[in-house]
């Protein structure tokens, strides 16, 4: 074969390859996100260097053609203050699935849509992560139930700003040990600065349901989200009952600074006196670039005398002053 052959075939060879690259792809993504604090847990005060949800993923998708796409997501959390795992290896997420013109079809391990709709949605400050997270939200699937494995989920496409997803979570039980699956729902609707978002979960007796608002006008954010849930059996054997949990956030933009405000109050479970609590939290961020922000925050939680709130102690309250780092990549 003469040489102008070789590198013919060279040449379609690398043409090839450079298609089949084009078709898919790969991604390494991650946030680590570290904060210095002050603590004081019922009286008793501790500094501490602390991970705020850091985490590294991998997440891909590949062109099949005719408008079908697959993709996949796997994601580790780690401990950003001593660099060791958090649980499984990919605890956080293992996700494939299959996209078209139809909707998504996912398949694995991966967080309720309804806490996307609600919860983590309105808590603009920190995202939600570490001693400033949301402690009064509740999700009977989530906290107590089949957690986040073993699910099958659809999403629709998005259909003029408006997307649902539903979900049921399969238990796995053997036959005849009992165990329920889980179902989670939600819906977004985006239409210019309104955000609307609404969440639902269950399992057996057990269930939340949320209504979230977001609106942006110049350089101010505000927002807010209601809960009402049920605990059947989680908390308390006999039941705790109903419960009203409502969180108001307001953000203020200028330059790289960002001011944020948030005020979360959960009433007494109607079977548990003196089970409210109230939490706040006051924030500064900086962003040093897109990707790079610095930080700090006051939080604290006023538990009643029989709730236990981010403590896990009834009656003792919680406070943190923090100073912090986050990086995404």
């Amino acid at each position: 074969m003469n040489k102008t052959n070789r590198l013919a075939l060279a040449v379609l060879a690398l043409l090839g390859s450079t298609a089949a690259f084009a078709q898919s792809s790969v991604t390494l993504y991650g946030r680590v996100n570290t904060t210095v604090e002050r603590q004081d847990v019922g009286g008793v005060k501790t500094t501490v260097v602390a991970n705020n949800n850091s985490r590294f993923g991998f997440k891909g998708v590949e062109d099949l053609g005719g408008g079908l796409t697959a993709g996949f997501q796997l994601e580790s959390g780690f401990q950003s203050d001593t660099g060791v795992g958090s649980g499984a290896l990919f605890g956080r997420h293992s996700e494939v699935n299959l996209s078209g013109g139809f909707g998504t079809v996912r398949l694995g391990n991966f967080f309720p849509a309804s806490y996307f709709a609600s919860a983590d949605y309105v808590s603009m400050h920190n995202h939600d992560t570490g001693s400033s997270s949301d402690a009064l939200y509740y999700d009977p699937v989530w906290f107590g139930g089949p957690g986040t494995g073993n699910k099958i989920a659809y999403r629709t496409p998005n259909i003029g700003g408006f997307t649902a997803e539903g979900s049921v979570v399969l238990h796995e039980q053997a036959p005849g040990t009992g165990g329920k699956n889980g179902y989670d729902f939600a819906a977004n609707y985006a239409m210019g600065a309104l955000d609307l978002g609404a969440g639902y979960s269950a399992i057996d007796s057990n269930k939340q349901f949320s209504l979230r608002a977001l609106y942006s006008f110049g350089q101010f954010t505000v927002g807010g989200y209601y809960q009402r849930n049920k605990d059947a059996n989680q908390l308390l054997a006999t039941g705790a009952g109903t419960r009203n949990n409502l969180r108001l956030a307001a953000a203020y933009s200028v330059g790289a600074s960002e001011f944020h405000v948030n005020v979360g109050r959960a009433g007494e479970y109607e079977n548990i006196v003196d089970s409210d609590a109230t939490q706040y939290t006051l924030g500064y961020n900086y962003n040093l670039s897109k990707r790079t922000k610095v930080y700090g925050y006051y939080t604290r939680v006023n538990n009643s005398t029989n709730a236990t709130y981010m403590t896990g102690t009834a009656g003792a309250d919680f406070s943190s002053v923090a100073v912090g780092i986050r990086h995404n990549f």
